[in-house]
């Protein structure tokens, strides 16, 4: 049986402990065995590089430079690593290790919660399948990304809440290698209630297996 191990906390405003649980049903069902942590020092656990994924739902907070690069080599050696919106990419803002490996980290999110849409630019990849631009209703987020990202998925911003952001297209699902892992990211998810968004639901469940090796 694949292990996975998912490390959640931080900020509260993005449920980590609601979004922690959908994901681990997901996880189960697909015959994984899941370990669930609340410390970011379950990443010193010289058991890591054993498990088939890690899924960080860790807002914000702080994470101590051994543990970062004790995750960074586990992905590097074969862990998958996949996650969503600010629980993997708004994560460790001081972790410099951290974000080289995830491919990209959160800046800014104009307006708040707004109405966008979402473009699919890979709809031949199998994470894609079936998948058509759509609407939708959520933290916009404008990140600083790695241009080595294999992006499957864009937004348009708007001038509406920055004026000098209009027409910057940004990525909002990537997905890219760091060493031999596999790392999967989705921006959407700012409440634990997208993660049942039928077309975020796909993305996240295909991204996931996609990720564990």
């Amino acid at each position: 049986m694949r292990k996975a191990m998912i490390v959640y906390g931080g900020w509260d405003g993005h449920d980590p402990d609601l979004c922690a649980s959908i994901v681990r049903g997901w996880l189960k069902a697909a015959g994984f065995d899941v370990r669930m942590e609340t410390k970011t020092s379950a990443f010193l656990d010289p058991e890591l590089p054993s498990y088939s994924l890690v899924v960080p739902i860790f807002t914000m907070s702080k994470i101590e430079k051994p543990e970062a690069l004790a995750l960074c080599a586990a992905v590097a050696s074969g862990v998958g690593l996949g996650g969503h919106h600010g629980g993997m990419c708004d994560a460790f803002r001081d972790s410099v290790d951290y974000q080289f490996m995830c491919g990209g980290q959160w800046v800014a999110h104009p307006g708040n919660i707004i109405d966008y849409r979402v473009n699919v630019t890979k709809p031949d990849d199998p994470i894609m399948e079936g998948i058509t631009d759509f609407d939708y209703r959520s933290e916009q987020y404008y990140l600083h990304v790695d241009p080595a990202n294999e992006v499957l998925a864009t937004t348009t911003f708007t001038g509406d809440h920055a004026a000098w952001i209009d027409g910057v297209v940004m990525p909002v699902v990537w997905k890219k290698r760091y060493g031999q892992g596999r790392v999967f990211y989705c921006s959407l998810g700012h409440r634990a209630y997208e993660l049942d968004v039928p077309e975020m639901k796909a993305m996240m469940q295909r991204g996931l297996m996609w990720a564990a090796r």
